[in-house]
């Protein structure tokens, strides 16, 4: 007994523990709300339903009970069974009980998952938009239709057990006979199974008629549309009617079954039941079947084009798509001043060389400093202002490696090593002499052009375990030459210890006892969990679908987690479906064995980037704002949560610098334009102008990503931040198309998606044919395969994309990782443009190459011609006269594939180089920190890294 006792607490205790630190988790990040209103539907919807199932079961049990016959009418057959209702006599209030209570918690448990359709349909607002076949607001089938589905099969399992429940009651007490000669069935129970079989019969009128508003969502696979929504010619037609004359003969079926009451006859029941089954065969499966064979297949394009243009008009619609713009674009260019087009060239784009999705092992290399640190596999692309001008630039986070930690124990991953520091960035558009990135922002603590900020990362990507901060035990901040420093969380983020009750209910709830006990848990003791960007925002926003990609940014001195935020919903009629996970996953997410959208494999035919969300590396605060102000299912969850969005005027000038359109959104735009980018029905049912994303031809894992980059479109006269990517002919090679759409929030044109359409007459080389003719160049294979000597590796960057002149210009930055560098370095461009190409050094290079003719404006630094910047320091200047020296027998090598020299020129450029910086720091300290000539100097220049 005692055992059982002690068992049975300490079960309620692990219940306990983990109800307890979810809410004492949801108080700490201040949506407590979100908790409660979570719950209490929950707990609400699960007595309720519990309870209604409980209740139907069980009288009809009692009901059943009460009408059985009286003994002495009981047949041989029934009085053998006496022996069992006479065992279960002095329990049957308890049995009674026992099964009322187990469907009422079968059926309550499966009613409180239900708690988003609960409130999507008590909050549903009006999307002030109608389907084209029914005339009801597009809600409706959003908010209202989900509901009542449930509703119907909750009411279905209710009849269903109801009725079993009740003929097994009356068989046991003699109301159903089996074998016995004579009447089967008493007159009571007759009646009472007849209702219940009336109730079955018209709940499945009412299904009947709600299956015809389900039409307008209903999913078929369709040649022209994949996964189809809406009606077709034979819903219309064929199903549509017969679902309506089927409901007609349910509830005539019905009212039979009812009639029994007074009749005590099963023959019109069991006849009308029978025409209602035959009916459902004949009108609604075999009718339809002969409208489409006869009807439409021998003029389908002609009877589906009416539908197909309702479902052109409702998908465009939904995925955003409908203000696309298509504009004819040749593809070649006429101009014959190579010059002139050569300084559009260096106009039309900031030609991005830092591949954000290669260069983070070179940032791991030379900017981890401690191997605690480290930065993750896809670094981001944002815009920073320096001189009152926007650049591309590529930036990542010194995140926490626990894995880098020279010894693991549970002090050392769980109190000492807490939090990352600081941001490294890089001009996106530039490398130094040796191919490295020109950081802005570098060393530890970090420095460079973003300023003063909050440079502790206590919530990160990479961030998964808990951490215990703000106790007895001091954290490692970061290390420089004079040793460790050390610090203590002062932020108020997380749960406090203090309690010995929350620091019981954290050990149970992360199996972890030594959280009771330790004495490194003392006053101020906090712990920090649910540490992600993603993880903290699905939390407290559990009704949002989150895009795959989190990016850093650092606004008014604090780095702030960018979170874009997905409403979606199935039941925007005639919109086609599409599977986020598959839309979304590309070559990028595959080679990172993960989906960019992960565990949403649900069908969605409506979404919105409704939510822009933010969350503090330092404090973990989590704010959520208004992006869409008029998205209808915003505002439904807006309503079911009050005042945990706030409105979009919140969003500050510096973070609305920082905001950019998803990728994630736009991936699922462009999947829908490979069809939907057509308006004529004919066209698009003959399929002769289905697009398809190409595969990624440097990365042969999946679809090519879409890249952020400065440019400007035909027409237009400065460059904006935008997504881009390329479409290819479905099955074929060639370009068909160049979508890009403007990611630059807050300005106008933002979200405006563009298509230039290339001609279907005339072959436009697309990714793969390019990169196959950078490959097949003869004089490009030779340099590659000198690249390649010794054990270096090639790897291609980013092959970017512009439009230029009517043609397209073709840019590939090419790095090498080779010998004993553990990273890779940009040592080539690949260029094309209108049949020409160029493998050189530089960028600008390249470009004169291609064109033919030198660019009048030479941009700076690009791809890898910076020299050591110059010092009036007699000892430095000779050790970069050195440097120098080494870096042009390093590149005379490397031409002449003169492998062993050129290893033995950059290691005389390291030692040089070194050798500059000693004589620097020397300096400096003489000085005071100041230079020979007066300037202020620095630990590392952008240019030496």
């Amino acid at each position: 007994m005692t055992l059982g006792v002690l068992a049975v607490l300490a079960m309620a205790f692990v219940m306990f523990a983990g109800f307890w630190t979810d809410w004492l988790w949801y108080r700490s990040v201040h949506y407590s709300s979100v908790f409660t209103t979570t719950l209490w539907t929950k707990v609400g919807l699960f007595f309720v339903f519990g309870l209604l199932m409980a209740v139907s079961v069980g009288v009809n049990i009692w009901l059943a009970h009460r009408l059985r016959p009286p003994l002495s009418a009981m047949s041989m057959e029934q009085q053998s069974l006496d022996r069992y209702r006479m065992g279960i006599a002095p329990y049957k209030t308890w049995l009674l009980l026992g099964i009322t209570s187990l469907v009422g918690l079968i059926a309550g448990a499966s009613a409180s998952g239900q708690w988003r359709t609960w409130l999507m349909w008590v909050n549903g607002v009006p999307f002030h938009q109608k389907d084209p076949q029914f005339h009801l607001d597009v809600s409706f089938y959003a908010f209202d239709l989900p509901w009542y589905r449930f509703l119907l099969g909750f009411g279905f399992a209710a009849a269903v057990l109801s009725l079993i429940a009740a003929a097994l009651t009356h068989y046991l007490y003699g109301g159903l006979r089996i074998t016995s000669p004579g009447a089967r069935a008493t007159g009571a129970a007759t009646g009472h199974l007849s209702v219940l079989l009336g109730i079955f019969v018209a709940l499945k009128a009412v299904a009947y008629w709600l299956d015809r508003y389900g039409l307008a969502v209903k999913s078929s696979d369709f040649k022209a549309t994949g996964n189809w929504t809406g009606l077709r010619y034979v819903d219309a037609n064929a199903y549509l009617p017969a679902k309506t004359i089927l409901f007609c003969i349910a509830v005539i079926c019905a009212l039979l079954f009812f009639a029994t009451l007074w009749r005590r006859t099963w023959q019109l029941p069991v006849i009308g039941f029978g025409l209602m089954v035959l009916s459902a065969i004949l009108i609604g499966g075999l009718y339809p079947a002969i409208v489409q064979k006869f009807q439409v297949q021998p003029n389908e394009q002609a009877k589906e084009a009416p539908y197909v243009e309702k479902n052109l008009k409702a998908t465009r619609e939904a995925y955003g798509i409908d203000g696309t713009k298509v504009t004819d674009y040749p593809g070649t260019s006429n101009t014959k001043d190579k010059a002139a087009l050569r300084d559009d060239a260096n106009n039309a784009a900031s030609l991005r060389l830092m591949d954000p999705n290669i260069v983070s092992p070179t940032f791991q290399q030379l900017q981890q400093v401690r191997n605690y640190y480290g930065f993750p596999s896809n670094l981001d692309v944002d815009r920073y202002t320096k001189d009152g001008k926007a650049q591309d630039t590529v930036i990542g986070l010194r995140e926490l490696n626990l894995q880098g930690i020279p010894k693991n124990n549970w002090i050392n991953d769980h109190f000492r090593y807490t939090h990352g520091y600081g941001v490294v960035a890089a001009k996106g558009t530039s490398a130094d002499s040796e191919g490295r990135p020109v950081f802005t922002e570098y060393n530890l603590p970090s420095k460079g052009d973003l300023g003063t900020y909050q440079q502790q990362i206590y919530y990160g990507e990479k961030t998964t375990q808990y951490s215990i901060v703000g106790g007895p035990q001091k954290e490692i901040d970061y290390s420089d030459d004079s040793g460790e420093k050390t610090t203590s969380y002062k932020g108020k983020s997380g749960v406090s210890l203090s309690s010995p009750i929350n620091r019981a209910a954290y050990a149970v709830a992360f199996g972890e006892p030594q959280i009771l006990y330790s004495g490194a848990i003392g006053e101020g003791s906090r712990i920090l969990y649910n540490r992600t960007p993603k993880e903290r925002v699905e939390a407290v926003a559990p009704w949002l679908t989150i895009d795959g990609d989190a990016y850093p940014a650092v606004v008014d001195g604090k780095i702030q987690w960018i979170v874009d935020a997905y409403t979606t919903t199935n039941g925007y009629p005639y919109a086609s479906r599409t599977t986020l996970g598959d839309t979304t996953a590309d070559s990028l997410t595959a080679a990172n064995n993960q989906r960019a959208v992960v565990a949403q494999q649900n069908q969605v035919n409506y979404i919105r980037n409704s939510v822009k969300a933010t969350v503090d590396a330092y404090t973990g605060e989590v704010k959520l704002y208004q992006w869409d102000t008029k998205d209808p299912v915003l505002k439904t969850w807006m309503k079911a949560f009050p005042n945990t969005v706030e409105s979009k005027d919140s969003i500050s000038p510096s973070l609305m610098a920082h905001l950019r359109y998803p990728q994630d959104l736009f991936k699922v735009q462009r999947e829908l334009l490979t069809r939907y980018h057509v308006k004529d029905a004919q066209t698009f049912l003959s399929g002769s102008e289905v697009w398809q994303v190409p595969d990624d031809p440097t990365n042969k894992s999946g679809p090519v990503p879409p890249y952020y980059l400065s440019m400007k479109l035909p027409g237009e006269t400065t460059q904006s931040f935008s997504l881009t990517t390329t479409m290819t002919p479905n099955g074929r090679d060639n370009l068909s198309g160049f979508v890009s759409v403007n990611a630059e929030a807050g300005k106008p044109g933002y979200g405006k998606i563009s298509i230039l359409k290339l001609p279907t007459g005339r072959t436009v080389d697309g990714p793969k044919r390019v990169q196959s003719q950078f490959n097949s160049e003869p004089s490009i294979a030779e340099s590659i395969r000198l690249l390649k000597g010794g054990d270096s590796d090639i790897e291609y960057g980013n092959l970017l994309t512009v439009p230029l002149d009517g043609g397209l210009l073709y840019v590939e930055p090419v790095y090498v990782r080779g010998g004993d560098l553990k990273y890779p370095l940009l040592r080539k461009v690949l260029v094309t443009y209108g049949g020409s190409t160029a493998f050189e050094d530089t960028l600008d290079k390249a470009l004169n190459k291609v064109f033919g003719a030198d660019g009048s404006t030479t941009p700076p630094s690009d791809g890898g011609t910076t020299k050591p910047p110059t010092s009036s320091n007699p000892t430095v200047q000779e050790a970069l006269k050195d440097a120098q020296k080494a870096f042009d027998q390093g590149q005379e090598a490397l031409k002449k594939g003169d492998w062993p020299a050129y290893g033995q020129a950059q290691k005389d450029l390291e030692d040089a180089l070194k050798r500059a910086e000693d004589a620097q720091a020397t300096a400096d300290k003489t000085s005071g920190g100041t230079s020979s000539d007066g300037s202020k100097s620095s630990d590392k220049s952008s240019g030496s890294g």
